[in-house]
């Protein structure tokens, strides 16, 4: 008897657990042709907020070849961004970029490619791109992005599309019944495609 109700509430303490963890798939796509995958995943722990995305890319053209290993992890509380780190391997070079806060400001330092920013911000975030996996960025004009430490600047430009400017850079989110569907990341050589596929 003792068993078996030790048996009944753990599967239903593992079922709490899987209830609060969502994890979506996504293809990472040029022309049509698959050159990497992403994982991004949210779990709810009490009243923080993990967030992780992982991406692995490899393009192997004529004149263009590129590898990029891509980690996000932010952690939120009580819907703060408390820390995030992005960590980049790629083929020119390693880099890293790391948010935190401090108690009354966040420490924000960003080391990318022909990228750098070291600040500090006194205004709190509560929404960040690794977030844009989860959440459509409804009534939003700015969305913090993790990898430079600073903000996209965001426009609805039709039911479930948002674009997203930072400096020469533009992206283009698209939901469907608030899940992000796609990704269009523009590059001057040819956009990425970064298409759900659960």
């Amino acid at each position: 008897m003792i068993r078996a109700t030790f048996f009944i509430f753990f599967i239903f303490l593992s079922g709490l657990v899987f209830a609060q963890t969502q994890t979506h798939h996504y293809a990472i796509e040029i022309a049509g042709v698959k050159v990497g995958t992403m994982t991004a995943t949210r779990q709810q722990q009490g009243d923080q907020v993990l967030y992780t995305t992982l991406s692995d890319v490899k393009v192997n053209l004529l004149v263009y070849n590129l590898k990029i290993f891509y980690k996000t992890d932010c952690r939120f509380q009580n819907g703060q961004l408390m820390l995030s780190t992005v960590e980049a391997r790629t083929n020119r070079g390693d880099f890293f970029s790391k948010t935190e806060w401090k108690g009354d400001h966040y420490d924000i330092v960003a080391d990318q490619y022909k990228y750098n920013r070291r600040t500090t911000q006194k205004e709190k975030i509560d929404f960040s791109v690794t977030t844009l996996y989860f959440s459509e960025p409804v009534h939003r004009s700015k969305v913090f992005t993790e990898y430079f430490g600073d903000y996209f600047n965001v426009t609805k430009t039709s039911q479930g599309r948002y674009r997203t400017v930072f400096d020469d850079r533009e992206d283009e989110y698209i939901y469907q019944q608030g899940i992000l569907t796609r990704i269009i990341k523009k590059n001057s050589l040819k956009n990425y495609v970064i298409r759900l596929l659960d």
